[in-house]
């Protein structure tokens, strides 16, 4: 086969996972988001989250991933609920409405790493799912799949910015897609404007140590800090109010794959159930969901924090 045939039939067979959308990158060494991970890595816009500032090189390099590595296929799963949340409940950010997604998506690479080797016999290739030192988004944007908005998010054009990124880094050359050549974000500032806590700023770059994704999910610490308060909009679990009030998620379709079917309590959980929920119970309801990694006393930390609105 010719490296056409062979990205068609990767496209084939991300398709039958259940992929929305994939795309083919040829390996190089990312200089310029080198340059600017670097430079917010300085400005502390990590916060507590040390692990960005490990691997550098394997987070900028995928010969250092993968020796001999030649090509990065990206796919792109979306999630988008088919209902949202009542209104006046703690708001959970609808990536976490369903099962985690590490679970789902690592199988469906698997399944076409598998698929490949039998069409194209044996080869080298590694399998990401936000799990390892890889910049899903800037190998997105040079396969052609979006660019990234103001927010720092991926947005792809015919579908907005409600996608699960996975890649595949193999030795194997194929034919390649062609980055969309422009930015159409334009002049518009809605998620910078929108960001309740400011945390979007110039140049595309999101203070991570400001953002309530950071704060409900990633701090550690039993205390947010007083300065956030009253800047929540009641989030209990991530926030999407730059991706809710983004332009392109009009074009926002409701997910295809079951998995992410929104768990009952998470759509419609009163504070005063998280209030009563007992650990056990979180355990139970939410063993597979992507809540467990703030585990209960991150929850409950979160829950009386928005309570001081």
């Amino acid at each position: 086969m010719n490296t056409l045939e062979k990205s068609q039939f990767i496209k084939s067979k991300a398709a039958e996972a259940g992929f929305d959308f994939c795309g083919i990158a040829a390996v190089r060494r990312l200089d310029e988001d080198a340059r600017k991970l670097e430079n917010w890595l300085q400005q502390g816009k990590h916060g507590d989250m040390q692990y960005m500032e490990k691997h550098f090189d394997l987070r900028v390099n995928p010969y250092k991933l993968l020796p001999g590595a030649k090509s990065v296929i990206c796919f792109l799963m979306n999630y988008f609920p088919r209902v949202n949340q009542e209104k006046n409940i703690p708001k959970i950010s609808k990536y976490a409405y369903g099962m985690d997604y590490h679970e789902v998506i690592r199988p469906k690479l698997q399944e076409i790493l598998f698929s490949m080797k039998e069409k194209f016999g044996d080869f080298h290739g590694r399998g990401f799912v936000d799990s390892a030192p890889i910049l899903e988004r800037s190998w997105a944007v040079h396969s052609g799949l979006g660019w990234v908005g103001k927010n720092g998010n991926l947005i792809n054009k015919k579908s907005g910015s409600f996608f699960f990124i996975a890649t595949l880094v193999v030795d194997l050359e194929l034919a390649y897609d062609a980055p969309i050549p422009a930015d159409y974000c334009g002049n518009c500032t809605r998620c910078i404007e929108a960001c309740p806590t400011q945390a979007i700023g110039p140049d595309k770059e999101v203070d991570g140590s400001k953002c309530i994704s950071y704060f409900t999910i990633e701090l550690k610490d039993l205390l947010i800090p007083d300065s956030m308060s009253g800047h929540f909009d009641n989030w209990m679990f991530g926030c999407d109010t730059c991706q809710d009030v983004c332009p392109w998620n009009r074009f926002s379709k409701p997910a295809g794959e079951p998995a992410f079917t929104a768990i009952a309590e998470i759509m419609h959980f009163k504070e005063t159930d998280w209030e009563d929920l007992t650990e056990d119970g979180f355990k139970k309801i939410f063993a597979g969901s992507p809540l467990k990694r703030a585990k209960y006393a991150g929850i409950k930390r979160n829950l009386e924090f928005i309570r001081k609105r």
